[in-house]
C-alpha cells in the first residue's frame, strides 16, 4: 500500500503552466503558502502559444516581470496583431498603451521566468505529481497527488483543457467539439526555400496554402522554427496518434517546395478546434482557471493570455478571502467577471474560425473581402485591436464615473519620491488610491493593502482621484477636487467584500 506524506498549505494549485504558475506568483506576493502540483516531471521547452498580447504585458510589467521576460523575446518585426489573419495590421496605439505591439516569447520560457518567480517568494513547486483524488468540505479542500496527501483552504485547477480535477468533480465541459486537428512542432531546417520566411512578423506574411494544406512557419532564429499546418479534412479522432517525421516532411515539402529540409525535431503535438467553457468557475473551495476553464480555437494569440489574466483576477481576491480579509463571497466576482470575458474569446474565435478557413467557400472569400475593408476603417481597426489585446476590457463594477471598470494607462507621475510610473505603484500587489488633485480627505481611513498615493500628471487621467484594484481596473473615480468620502469609503468596502478593517 502506497503511504501517504501529509502536507497543508493555504492554496493549493494544479498545473505549472502561465497560469498556475502566475496565480502562484499573485498569491505569494500577498504571503498566501501556496504549493504547486505539476503532473509532468519536467517542463516541456516547446514554443506552444508564445505571444505576450500588450494588455498582458501591461500587467506583466506591474508585478517586474516583463524586462526579464523582454530579455528572452524572440526577434519580430514591430507589427500589430492580426484578427483571423487578415492581412491588415492591428493598430493599439489609440488605446494609449506603451507595448502597441504583441511579444514573442516560447511558451516554456514564460513559465521558466514565473517559476523562478514564484520560488523565489516562497511558493513551492512539485513535480511528477498528478492530482488523482479531490475532496471537499465547509473547511477546505484535500488534494491527493501521487504520494502526497494535501489539506488547503482552496484548490485552483489550472491544469488544462483535460483538466483532472474538472473531471474528478464530473462538471461538464459544454460547447462544441473539435471538427479538424493540427499539427504544432518546433522543427530545425537544413536547407530552406525562398517560400520560407527569413523574419517574424505579421501573421499574414507567415501563413500559406498547398495541397490541401495551410501551414504557417515561424522564424525562431538560425535553424529553429515553428511549424504549424493542417488539412482541411484532418479529422480530429487521430489526436492521440504521435506526430511523425514524416508528417512533418510531407507538409513541409508539399507548402514551401522539396528544397526545404528538415533537419530535426525537436516537440511536436496535436491540437484541434474545439470550443468549451465550464458553466461555473467556482465550485465551493474549488477555482478553475485558463484551459481548464475554457478552450478555443487557437487564433488571435488569446489562450495563453486569457489565463494569465484569469490569475491576475482571481489572485488578489482568493488572497484576500484566505487572509479573512474579505468574505467568501468575493470569489464569485471572479466568475461574474472573468466568465464572459472568456465567452466573448469564444465567440471572437469561433468567427474568426470561419473567415481564417484555408479553403473557403465563394461566400465566405466574399465575407473576407468586405471584412478586410472594414479593417482598414480606424474605427473599427481600433475596436478590434482592443477586442484582441485585452486593452478594451471593462468589467461591470458599480460606480456611475465612466473611468470605473476600465483599466488605467501607464501614466508618468511625479510623486514626492520623484518621478514615477503608474505601474510602478503595483509591485507590491495593493491597491492603489492614486490622488492626483488634493481630493482624498485627510485622515481618511484605509484597509489593509491598499496604498494612498498623493501625485501630480502632466496628462489628463480623466479623473482627480482614482482606486485602482491591484489587476489596475479602476473601481472608483472622483473628478471634483474634493472628493466625497463616503461614495469612497464604500468602493473600498466593495473591494474588500465589506470586511475591510481599516486603519
Amino acid at each position: 500500500m502506497l503511504t501517504l506524506t501529509e502536507s497543508t498549505a493555504e492554496v493549493v494549485v494544479a498545473g505549472a503552466g502561465p497560469t498556475g504558475l502566475m496565480l502562484a506568483c499573485e498569491l505569494a506576493l500577498a504571503g498566501v503558502e501556496t504549493l504547486v502540483l505539476e503532473k509532468l516531471p519536467q517542463r516541456i521547452e516547446q514554443v506552444k502559444g508564445g505571444g505576450i498580447q500588450p494588455r498582458t504585458a501591461e500587467l506583466l510589467e506591474s508585478r517586474g516581470l516583463l524586462e526579464p521576460l523582454l530579455k528572452r523575446a524572440m526577434p519580430r518585426d514591430p507589427v500589430g496583431g492580426h484578427f483571423a489573419a487578415l492581412p491588415v495590421p492591428l493598430d493599439c496605439t489609440p488605446w494609449r498603451t506603451r507595448h502597441p505591439f504583441p511579444i514573442a516569447i516560447p511558451q516554456w520560457e514564460i513559465e521558466e521566468v514565473l517559476e523562478e518567480r514564484a520560488l523565489a517568494a516562497g511558493v513551492r513547486v512539485v513535480r511528477d505529481a498528478a492530482v488523482s483524488a479531490v475532496e471537499s468540505d465547509d473547511d477546505g479542500v484535500v488534494v491527493t497527488a501521487d504520494g502526497l496527501r494535501v489539506r488547503a483552504s482552496h484548490l485552483v485547477a489550472c491544469d488544462g483543457g483535460h483538466s483532472t480535477v474538472r473531471k474528478l468533480l464530473g462538471l461538464s465541459f459544454p460547447g462544441r467539439p473539435g471538427t479538424h486537428q493540427a499539427v504544432v512542432a518546433d522543427i530545425r531546417l537544413s536547407a530552406v526555400s525562398a517560400y520560407v520566411p527569413r523574419q517574424m512578423g505579421h501573421m499574414s506574411s507567415l501563413t500559406r496554402h498547398a495541397g490541401g494544406y495551410w501551414a504557417m512557419l515561424v522564424p525562431l532564429g538560425d535553424d529553429r522554427y515553428r511549424f504549424t499546418f493542417g488539412r482541411a479534412d484532418q479529422a480530429d479522432d487521430t489526436r492521440d496518434i504521435p506526430v511523425t517525421a514524416e508528417e512533418i516532411t510531407g507538409a513541409l515539402q508539399t507548402v514551401y517546395g522539396p528544397e526545404s529540409t528538415l533537419g530535426a525535431v525537436d516537440h511536436s503535438s496535436r491540437f484541434t478546434d474545439a470550443t468549451r467553457q465550464l458553466e461555473h468557475y467556482r465550485a465551493g473551495r474549488v477555482l478553475f482557471a485558463g484551459d481548464a476553464a475554457h478552450i478555443h480555437p487557437p487564433l488571435g494569440g488569446q489562450g495563453l493570455n486569457l489565463g494569465i489574466q484569469d490569475a491576475f483576477n482571481l489572485g488578489w481576491k482568493l488572497a484576500a478571502v484566505v487572509q479573512h480579509r474579505a468574505p467568501s463571497d468575493l470569489l464569485d466576482s471572479y466568475h461574474s467577471e472573468r466568465h464572459p470575458v472568456g465567452a466573448q474569446v469564444l465567440h471572437h474565435t469561433s468567427a474568426q474560425r470561419v473567415l481564417a478557413d484555408p479553403n473557403p467557400s465563394d461566400d465566405v472569400a466574399a465575407l473576407r473581402d468586405i471584412v478586410i475593408d472594414l479593417l482598414r476603417l480606424p474605427d473599427t481597426n481600433r475596436h478590434l485591436a482592443g477586442l484582441m489585446s485585452g486593452l478594451s476590457l471593462r468589467y461591470e463594477l458599480p460606480g456611475e464615473h465612466p473611468l470605473t471598470g476600465q483599466r488605467m494607462p501607464d501614466a508618468d507621475l511625479v510623486t514626492e519620491a520623484g518621478p514615477t510610473r503608474l505601474s510602478a505603484l503595483f509591485g507590491s500587489g495593493h491597491a492603489v488610491l492614486l490622488d492626483l488633485a488634493a481630493a482624498v480627505p485627510a485622515g481618511l481611513p484605509l484597509p489593509p493593502r491598499v496604498d494612498l498615493v498623493r501625485a501630480t500628471c502632466a496628462d489628463d487621467l480623466g479623473s482627480a482621484a482614482l482606486l485602482i484594484r491591484p489587476d489596475g481596473y479602476v473601481c472608483w473615480a472622483a473628478d471634483t477636487p474634493t472628493a466625497r468620502a463616503d461614495t469612497l469609503l464604500t468602493a473600498l468596502a466593495a473591494l474588500t467584500g465589506g470586511l475591510a478593517q481599516v486603519h
